[in-house]
C-alpha cells in the first residue's frame, strides 16, 4: 500500500471515529426515554412483565450509562464515548490479526 494511500485511510478512519466519539457524547444524551421498538411491542404484547435481567445487567456502563456519574446525561455520553472506543479497540486488533495472517500466508511457501 502507498504511503499516500496509507493516509488517506488513516484520515478515513480517525474521521469516523471522530464522528462516531461526538455522536456519542453530543446527541446520545438526547435520545428519547420512551420505549425502543421491541421494548414498546413487549408492553403492548403484555409480556414486558417476564424479562429477565442481563448478565451484564450489573455491568459498569449498563443501561447506558456509567456507575459513579450522578448527571445522567455525562454518563450516558461516557457510556457511548467508551462503547465507541472499545468498539475501535476489538475491530483494530481483528484487523490486524487478519492482516498478520495474511502476511504469514503470503510468506509460506507454497507446495
Amino acid at each position: 500500500m502507498t504511503s499516500r494511500r496509507r493516509a488517506g485511510v488513516w484520515a478515513f478512519v480517525t474521521t469516523g471515529l471522530v464522528l462516531a466519539a461526538a455522536l456519542a457524547v453530543l446527541v446520545a444524551p438526547r435520545a428519547s426515554s420512551e420505549p425502543d421498538g421491541l421494548a414498546k411491542v413487549a408492553i403492548e404484547q403484555g409480556f414486558d412483565g417476564h424479562a429477565r435481567p442481563s448478565a451484564t445487567a450489573d455491568g459498569p456502563t449498563a443501561d447506558y450509562s456509567v456507575d459513579g456519574v450522578a448527571d445522567q446525561g455525562l454518563s450516558t455520553g461516557l457510556a457511548g464515548l467508551l462503547g465507541v472506543v472499545v468498539t475501535f479497540v476489538v475491530g483494530a486488533g481483528l484487523v490486524r490479526a487478519a492482516r498478520r495472517a495474511a502476511q504469514r500466508r503470503a510468506a509460506a511457501p507454497s507446495g
